[in-house]
């Protein structure tokens, strides 16, 4: 049997409209996207800030209490990730960052049009499979 696992999505933007997407997400550029968050009550996060507040946190609170930091930190600070991720966003639903199956590929499936005419340069479903998912590099293990 399979387990469940949960999922987000994700998209890239081209320079352009990503920093549009961080700066006036309202921006009538974008409207296609704006309708397809507030179908679903969702909101678009930029990777590279998801990033930077995980490491301010971590920097107020104590860096001990946050086992990603280090890692976290390493990629913010690289200019060729930092690009990268500053044209990445992951999709929140419901506040949630990891949600269930059928939502996931409902927003998914909206978001198809898109990717097609051009509004968003990819589109990336992920699991919480650890099988699936990155892990940190042998000198950011403790």
């Amino acid at each position: 049997m399979d387990a469940e696992w949960e999922y987000q999505i994700r998209i890239t933007l081209d320079e352009r409209k990503s920093l549009l997407a961080r700066q006036d997400p309202t921006d009538p550029t974008l409207a296609p996207l704006g309708h397809i968050l507030s179908r679903h009550n969702a909101s678009l996060i930029c990777q590279y800030d998801a990033f930077a507040g995980y490491c301010a946190s971590a920097e107020i609170e104590g860096v001990d209490q946050y086992p990603l930091y280090k890692w976290t930190k390493d990629t913010i600070e690289d200019p060729i990730k930092k690009n990268k991720f500053l044209k990445s966003f992951t999709f929140y639903i419901d506040d949630m960052q990891v949600y269930e199956k059928a939502k996931a590929e409902q927003l998914e499936k909206e978001l198809q049009p898109l990717l097609k005419n051009g509004l968003i340069d990819a589109l990336f479903k992920h699991d919480t499979n650890p099988a699936n998912n990155p892990h940190p590099p042998k000198k950011h293990n403790k």
